[in-house]
C-alpha cells in the first residue's frame, strides 16, 4: 500500500477512543493529501478528537461521512516501523488502536508555558565532562565481539552474575550505535532509576541522555519525549513507557533485568515491556539485548532452542568473589528458644544477629530483606479468630504503626480498635511480621546504628529514592530494611552483609511462576553483598523451607540446573513456555452478575473448542473465583484459555469475543494475553 493518497480522498483514523475499529472520514477537496502516520483532529460524536491516519478507505459506507477537521501539525508523524509496531501491539493485546497511539504523545503542548513552579522535579539533564571507559574484562570484550557479529534483528542474552559488569557491555554498544548515527532505547525496571544509573550513562555520554518514566511531571515527560523526537539527544533510559516514544533512528534496544515483572503492564493496556521491545527491535531491524543474572523461563527456553544468542560472564568484576549464603532453619531455632530465654525478637537469629553486629563493628553496611511492609500481615482476635478485613476488597487489613489497618490494594484505612469489634472480648493482636516491625525492634537492639526502611510507605517519590541511595552512598545509612525495592539494580560499596529475613514468602502464591519468581529475588537480593569488597559478602537467609528449590539453587548459584528442572515441570503442567495464556477477567459489582457472565464465557469457549479441529489442543479452565475475589469493591472471577501457539490463541479469543451481547450490564470482561500475575 501506497503511503501517499490523493486529494477527496476516503481515510481510516485511528481515534484516540475505546472502538473497536478505526473509523472512515473524507478529506475535503481542500485540504493536502495526507500521509500514513500523520495525526488528525476528527469530529466523534459532538467532540472533537485526535486521531492517526492509518490508510486509504477502501471502500466508501452508504451513509455520510464526516470530514477531518484540520492536520495536528504539533505532531510529528510517525514512521513505518512504529506504525507497524503499534498495530502489532493493539492485535496482539486486543487493545483500541487509537488508545495504543493515546500513549505515544506527550501529555502537553510543547510550547505550553512553563509554570513558575514545577508539579514536579527537575528531570536529570547532566552536562559534566566524557569519563574515560575502563579496561574491559576478558568475558565483557568476548561478549561485545559476539554481538557486534550481528549488527541487525536478533534477540542477544546477556547472561551475567550479579556484579559481573553487564552496565559498561551496554555503554560500549551504545557507544557504537551513536557513531553510526542511530539512537539507543534502554529498559529498566521503575525503581532501578536511580542517580545510580542515570550518573553513569550521563558521565559516558555528556548531553546525550533523555529520561522517560512516572515520576516526572507532565512538563518534564513532555521536554524529555522531544528531546529525543527532535534528535537533540541519543539515548533514552526509561521505563516500560519509554517504548512509546517513536524513535525514528532506532538502532539499539537494551531491556536490563529483563525477568523483572514490573515489565509487564496490568492496567487499560496489558502489553509486556521485554515482549513488546523485542518486536519493536524486529521491526526497526535492530539488534535487542536482554541482560539478566537470572533470566525469565522464556527467555532461557528461547535460548535453548536456539532463537536467541547467549552471551555469558561468570565471573565479577576484578575477580571479586560472589557472596558466601549460608541457610539458617527457622525449625531448629524455634526449638533451640524453647528452653531458654532469648531476648532477640521471633523474627531474628542468633546468627544473623552476632553477623550484624560484626559488620557494624566494621563500619560496614547492612541490608535486612523482608518482602511485606507495614508491621504485621493480619489482626486477629485470639478468643473468637475473628481477622479485620478490607470492605471492598478480599483481604485482611495490614496493621500499620500498631495504630491502622490498610488495604495495599484500595487504600481503605481504619483506625485499629483494642478489643474485638465481633466478639466484644477479646483485644486484636498483630500476627506476622512487616517492615515496620523490623526496623522498631533494630531501633531497641541498635540504638546507635543509623537505620532507614526502604518500601512503598516510606518512598514513594523520585527524591525520596535518590536521597536513600545518596545516604547509602554517603555512609549515612547503617542498617538498610526493605522489600524487592531494594533488590533490584543497587550498587552500594559499603553493603556486605545482607540478611534474608522470611525468605518463605512468595513460595507457596497461587501462581505457576512462584519458584521462579522466588529464586531471582533470592538471587538478586543475594548479589547486593560484597560487590565492592575485596572479601567475599556474606548473604544469611532465615527459612522454614531450606530445601526449597529456590533455596538450594540461590546458595549452590545454580540457574541452569534450577531453570531445566523447572521447565520440565511447566511442560508436564502445559504451562509456558510450552504453551500460551490467556487469562479472561470478569468483573461486576454483582456477585451474580459475574459469576454468570463467566459461566457463559466458558461455555462458548468450550464450545467453540470442540467445534473447530484447529482448536481441539485448546484447554479452558474455570469459570473460577479469582483468588482475590473481590478488589474494589468488584467481585472477579476467572477463565483461563491454553493454547499450544500464539496464533491459535489470538484466533481463539477473539472468537469468545465476538457480539457482546452475551454481557450483562454493569460487568467487564478484559483479556490478558500472556499474563504474569494471576491474582
Amino acid at each position: 500500500m501506497s503511503d501517499l493518497f490523493g486529494p477527496e480522498a476516503l481515510y481510516t483514523i485511528a481515534v484516540e477512543a475505546p472502538l473497536k475499529e478505526p473509523l472512515t472520514y473524507v478529506s475535503p477537496p481542500e485540504n493536502a493529501p495526507l500521509k500514513r502516520g500523520q495525526s488528525v483532529q476528527v469530529p466523534l460524536s459532538s467532540k472533537r478528537v485526535k486521531g492517526v491516519v492509518i490508510g486509504a478507505a477502501e471502500i466508501r459506507p452508504e451513509f455520510k461521512l464526516k470530514p477531518i477537521f484540520q492536520l495536528d501539525d504539533e505532531r510529528p508523524p510517525l514512521h513505518e516501523p512504529f506504525l507497524r509496531w503499534a498495530e502489532w501491539l493493539s492485535k496482539y493485546y486486543f487493545y483500541p488502536l487509537g488508545m495504543v497511539f493515546d500513549s505515544v504523545f506527550p501529555p502537553l503542548s510543547r510550547f505550553t508555558k512553563r509554570k513558575k513552579k514545577s508539579s514536579g522535579t527537575p528531570a536529570p539533564n547532566f552536562q559534566v565532562a566524557p569519563q574515560v571507559p575502563p579496561t574491559l574484562t576478558e568475558e565483557q570484550a568476548k561478549c561485545l565481539v559476539g554481538i557486534r557479529q550481528h549488527p541487525d534483528f536478533g534477540v542477544h542474552l546477556l547472561f551475567g552474575v550479579t556484579g559481573s559488569g553487564k552496565t559498561e557491555v551496554y555503554l560500549r554498544l551504545m557507544d557504537d550505535a551513536l557513531k553510526a548515527g542511530k539512537q539507543a532505547l534502554m529498559l529498566v525496571p521503575e525503581i532501578s532509576l536511580t542517580p545510580q544509573l542515570t550518573d553513569r550513562f550521563s558521565k559516558r555520554f555528556p548531553g546525550q541522555v533523555a529520561i522517560i518514566h512516572s515520576q516526572l511531571s507532565p512538563r518534564e515527560k513532555t521536554d524529555q519525549w522531544w528531546s529525543m523526537v527532535s534528535k537533540e539527544k541519543s539515548i533514552l533510559i526509561g521505563a516500560r513507557s519509554a517504548l512509546f516514544c517513536p524513535l525514528s533512528d532506532l538502532g539499539l534496544i537494551i531491556v536490563d533485568e529483563e525477568h523483572e515483572p514490573s515489565y509487564k503492564q496490568e492496567e487499560k493496556l496489558k502489553y509486556h515491556g521485554r515482549d513488546a521491545a523485542i518486536m519493536l527491535a524486529r521491526f526497526s531491524n535492530c539488534p535487542i539485548i536482554l541482560g539478566s543474572a537470572t533470566p525469565s523461563l522464556e527467555t532461557w527456553n528461547n535460548v535453548r532452542d536456539g532463537k536467541y544468542f547467549l552471551h555469558e560472564m561468570k565471573k565479577r568484576v576484578a575477580d571479586r568473589s560472589l557472596p558466601n549464603i549460608e541457610v539458617v532453619d527457622l525449625r531448629d531455632e524455634r526449638e533451640e528458644r524453647k528452653d531458654k530465654i532469648n531476648e532477640l525478637p521471633f523474627w531474628l537469629t542468633e546468627r544473623l544477629y552476632e553477623a550484624m553486629k560484626v559488620t557494624l563493628a566494621k563500619n560496614e553496611q547492612v541490608a535486612l530483606f523482608l518482602n511485606r511492609r507495614g508491621m504485621a500481615p493480619m489482626a486477629q482476635c485470639p478468643s473468637c479468630g475473628h481477622v479485620e478485613e478490607c470492605p471492598n476488597c478480599a483481604v485482611s487489613l495490614t496493621v500499620h504503626a500498631r495504630e491502622h489497618l490498610v488495604c495495599h490494594y484500595c487504600g481503605y484505612t481504619q483506625a485499629k480498635t483494642k478489643k474485638c469489634p465481633s466478639c466484644k472480648e477479646g483485644d486484636l493482636v498483630p500476627l506476622g511480621i512487616g517492615t515496620e516491625l523490623v526496623e522498631s525492634d533494630l531501633q531497641k537492639l541498635f540504638p546507635e546504628a543509623r537505620l532507614a526502611r526502604a518500601d512503598r510507605d516510606e518512598i514513594q517519590t523520585r527524591e525520596e529514592l535518590e536521597n536513600l541511595v545518596h545516604d547509602m552512598e554517603d555512609r549515612k545509612i547503617d542498617i538498610l530494611i526493605g522489600t524487592q525495592m531494594i533488590a533490584k539494580g543497587l550498587d552500594f560499596p559499603h553493603l556486605t552483609l545482607v540478611g534474608l529475613v522470611m525468605a518463605d514468602i512468595g513460595f507457596h502464591w497461587p501462581d505457576f511462576r512462584a519458584s521462579e519468581r522466588s529464586f531471582q529475588l533470592l538471587t538478586q537480593v543475594s548479589g547486593r553483598a560484597g560487590r565492592h569488597s575485596s572479601e567475599p559478602g556474606t548473604v544469611v537467609v532465615q527459612t522454614y523451607n531450606p530445601l526449597h528449590p529456590s533455596i538450594v539453587h540461590t546458595v549452590q548459584n545454580s540457574f541452569v540446573e534450577f531453570a531445566d528442572k523447572e521447565l520440565e515441570t511447566r511442560k508436564l503442567s502445559h504451562y509456558p513456555p510450552f504453551e500460551r495464556l490467556a487469562l479472561f477477567r470478569i468483573n461486576s459489582n454483582d456477585n451474580d452478575k459475574a459469576r454468570i457472565v463467566a459461566e457463559r464465557l466458558a461455555q462458548r469457549a468450550e464450545a467453540l473448542a470442540e467445534s473447530q479441529d484447529r482448536y481441539k489442543e485448546v484447554k479452558v479452565l474455570g469459570p473460577a473465583p479469582a483468588p482475590l475475589a473481590k478488589l474494589r469493591g468488584r467481585f472477579r472471577y476467572h477463565v483461563l484459555i491454553k493454547a499450544p501457539a500464539s496464533n491459535v490463541l489470538q484466533n481463539f479469543c477473539l472468537w469468545c469475543l465476538a457480539n457482546e451481547d452475551w454481557i450483562l450490564p454493569g460487568t467487564k470482561v478484559q483479556v490478558d494475553v500472556d499474563p504474569l500475575h494471576m491474582l
